[in-house]
């Protein structure tokens, strides 16, 4: 028996614009956004309208798509300058999530050889939509590879929403219970609240409720008791940025659940696609950690709840060391230890 409920997405192009699903309101309201202009594509990222790292990286190559269509100039030189000023200036949006520069540095490779300023126009267009319609088969192929390693397990738990509201649709570490969802497997997933702004709590638990996943809502402080007491038997997470030994960023939280696994002896699985992979690093203390503003600590829906002036520190990411990993699950299959030597191989064919 198949499910007939729906996946829900977040990035649908049409009429010049970007429509999104605007992640802050979820999931007491259903608002959808048009973005037409390079402020409020950077603001939609900054501001985690749009977040999840496949998902910002295609909404910043819509972004120089879409605002350089309507810029005026005959002049190709004229043109490249443009690109680039709005390139770092979107680059510099969210820094730790290597898909944004990935995603723009696509663009600018895609027109390195144009003759004029209309063809370099509509193949910034053509590359943009290219990625998008990429990305959902990728997205789908990571749900293949994770379904098959976690058939036989029931009981899975998540942290954060790498599923498919932060992709073009299915997700990564979601993927597999979506796919699972369509093909009648049940899956019980344990999904951390992910603080400080409650990812888990706002979008993982709607999305998998959409989709028909039975789904339980843990604070982030219950994981070690939950997986002792029901049983949980792997976590699998997203990625924001791997590195060429197989650290991995990911949101704050996610290395405790690692080493929690390693306590208890179930595997710790990481799904990315090969776009989160950046093997310029070579390990996880090269990656940039962003901080976010102190009020997503000291308050709560814009109620104060710690003292005026308390001292915040409010790292976005961790990052969990690749010993701590069983397997990668990308589109191009599952990469295991060693990791340098297989991440080499699989994703850039060495």
């Amino acid at each position: 028996m198949t499910n007939t409920t729906t996946i829900p997405t977040s990035l649908n192009f049409r009429d010049d614009c970007l429509e999104i699903l605007n992640q802050q309101k979820l999931p007491h309201e259903i608002e959808n956004l048009k973005l037409s202009s390079l402020n409020e594509f950077y603001d939609a990222i900054v501001t985690l309208k749009v977040r999840g790292a496949p998902a910002i990286g295609i909404t910043a190559a819509y972004g120089l798509a879409i605002t350089l269509n309507h810029y005026q100039t005959e002049n190709l030189d004229e043109f490249i300058l443009k690109f680039r000023e709005d390139k770092e200036y979107l680059f510099s949006s969210r820094p730790t999530a290597v898909n944004l520069g990935w995603a723009l540095n696509s663009l600018e490779k895609a027109i390195e050889n144009v003759q004029s300023v209309n063809e370099a126009k509509t193949t910034l267009l053509h590359t943009a939509i290219q990625l998008h319609t990429e990305d959902e088969v990728i997205c789908r192929q990571i749900g293949e590879h994770g379904l098959e390693l976690l058939k036989d397990k029931s009981a899975i738990m998540t942290i954060c929403n790498a599923g498919s509201i932060a992709t073009s649709k299915y997700g990564t570490a979601l993927a597999p219970f979506h796919l699972g969802s369509e093909k009648g497997k049940n899956f019980h997933v344990y999904a951390c609240e992910t603080r400080p702004v409650l990812q888990g709590s706002r979008l993982t638990t709607w999305e998998l409720q959409q989709s028909g996943v039975n789904v339980t809502l843990i604070a982030d402080s219950m994981a070690a008791h939950t997986i002792k007491e029901k049983k949980v038997e792997a976590v699998i997470t997203g990625a924001d940025r791997i590195t060429a030994n197989g650290d991995t960023a990911n949101k704050i939280g996610t290395s405790m659940l690692a080493i929690l696994c390693r306590y208890f002896k179930i595997p710790f699985y990481v799904a990315a696609p090969s776009s989160t992979f950046d093997l310029t690093l070579p390990a996880g203390t090269s990656i940039p950690i962003e901080e976010r503003a102190p009020e997503e600590l000291t308050e709560l829906n814009g109620h104060k709840v710690a003292p005026q002036g308390t001292q915040v520190y409010n790292p976005a990411f961790d990052v969990t060391p690749h010993e701590l990993i069983t397997g990668i699950i990308t589109e191009k299959g599952v990469i295991y230890p060693s990791y340098e030597e297989n991440i080499a191989s699989m994703i850039s064919g060495k």
